[in-house]
């Protein structure tokens, strides 16, 4: 994109592109405390937790190293999703038809969840439940997007395939040629979300310390959190930490982060928008090996993310720009939609996931007292996961239990210690980049032609 290079540093955000400090920051944790359950990061799982279980009659201390979405759940792209177009071939021969239906029910659940919490806790954050589009912008993509879909049904999750003569009655862009037409699920504004979740947190009870970095814990029948400044002892402890989890010590033999970048453009005018089309904004995600996305904001906007996937040696997950995938997505946002010319770029951010290798949720306990429970691996999934994960992870606090938490016990692989984990992962994405690159030359080349 024309003047990308020279606007990248002076749009890049270390916050993420959803969310700014908030202006109520919850005090950093001084001395000691104690509660039922405290809870490590407060982001969609941790927030959601608190929640439940709060509604439940316990008392919660939530710590958060900076503050509410700083992570994962403010620099998503806000795609609420379900169990369609999920990595099937990663898991399905592990865990088997049957657990893999429950499994993929999980997934389609989080957004009925999402969806009804919306409502409960009264959060605005411009859900537009227009359904979602995993398309293929060239016809060597159909085949792998058709198989994709019909394992999904199999299992239990609808989708409907749409050809090229749909897509176009529903006004989708003329790049993506046709695509699985998953009907429930949206799009929403994922900072807006956390700091609703945020919101409600406080509104209940739940005492949040932002600015409270987790630095050990002690096990035992009551496990004892320390911060830089103080500790807490509870009955409980949840790490819902995510791709951080193993700088805490915990899941690093199971659990890699990977960074994800993201570049949003400036809004767009009426006629630019009346050259797209798309009037219901599906949110749309591409058939490639490393998928892309694209959506439209309430704002006006144009987000696209992922397109190149960076895995940092040692799990480490620096908060730094990362120019080069700025640069693949905006030529990505220029072949995808050459109608909007050389628009600009108003902000470009990154952050980290946590991927299993068989791109599962990672849900169980630790400790000699099982009393230390932990939950990763959204694979770019969290927003519906981890948010119903609050609700089976308080339903087994509070002794219950959930079917869907005992649907995802198995076995994660294992992950490699270094430097064969960077050589591995990295030469994978090193192999999908390749592909997915032979597949946008044939589709310029198609476009040229």
């Amino acid at each position: 994109m024309a003047g990308f290079d020279g606007q990248s540093r002076h749009a890049y955000r270390p916050l993420g592109g959803w969310v700014e400090a908030p202006q109520d920051p919850q005090p950093e944790l001084e001395g000691q405390a104690s509660a039922d359950v405290v809870i490590v990061g407060a982001g969609f799982a941790g927030l959601s937790t608190a929640l439940e279980l709060t509604a439940r009659g316990a008392k919660v201390i939530v710590l958060e190293r900076e503050f509410a979405g700083f992570g994962a759940s403010g620099r998503n792209a806000g795609y609420l999703a379900g169990g369609q177009g999920l990595e099937y071939d990663l898991f399905l021969k592990r865990v088997g038809h049957e657990q893999a239906k429950q499994i993929v029910s999980f997934y389609d659940e989080g957004v009925d969840y999402v969806e009804r919490k919306l409502a409960e806790y009264g959060i605005d954050c411009d859900y537009n439940a227009s359904g979602i589009i995993r398309a293929g912008v060239h016809p060597s993509q159909e085949k792998k997007l058709r198989e994709s879909m019909r394992m999904g049904v199999e299992l239990g999750s609808p989708g409907e395939f749409l050809d090229d003569a749909a897509m176009r009655a529903r006004g989708i862009p003329p790049a993506f040629l046709f695509g699985c037409y998953v009907p429930s699920g949206g799009t929403l504004d994922p900072g807006k979300y956390v700091m609703g979740l945020r919101r409600a947190a406080l509104r209940a009870g739940v005492r949040i310390y932002e600015n409270t970095a987790v630095v050990s814990w002690t096990e035992g029948d009551t496990v004892t959190v320390h911060t830089t400044r103080g500790s807490v002892r509870a009955p409980f402890l949840v790490l819902a930490t995510n791709a951080y989890t193993p700088q805490l010590g915990l899941l690093r033999d199971k659990v890699i982060p990977l960074r994800v970048s993201a570049i949003e453009t400036e809004p767009l005018s009426a006629a630019q928008l009346a050259s797209l089309g798309w009037p219901r904004r599906e949110g749309i995600v591409t058939a490639h090996w490393t998928m892309e996305s694209h959506r439209l904001t309430a704002r006006n906007t144009l987000v696209l993310t992922t397109k190149r996937l960076h895995y940092v040696y040692g799990r480490q997950t620096p908060n730094v720009p990362d120019e080069a995938s700025y640069r693949e997505l905006a030529t990505g946002l220029h072949e995808r939609f050459p109608m909007l010319g050389d628009i600009a770029i108003r902000a470009c951010w990154s952050g980290y996931i946590s991927f299993a290798y068989d791109a599962l949720p990672v849900v169980g306990e630790a400790g000699a007292q099982r009393n230390i429970l932990y939950t990763a691996g959204c694979s770019g999934h969290g927003v519906g996961t981890q948010s119903l994960m609050g609700l089976l992870l308080a339903e087994r606090i509070r002794g219950s239990g959930h079917p869907l938490l005992s649907a995802l016990h198995h076995k994660t692989p294992s992950t490699l210690p270094e430097p064969l984990q960077w050589c591995a992962v990295n030469s994978a994405l090193g192999v999908a980049n390749m592909l997915d690159d032979r597949v946008n030359r044939r589709a310029r080349h198609a476009v040229i032609r």
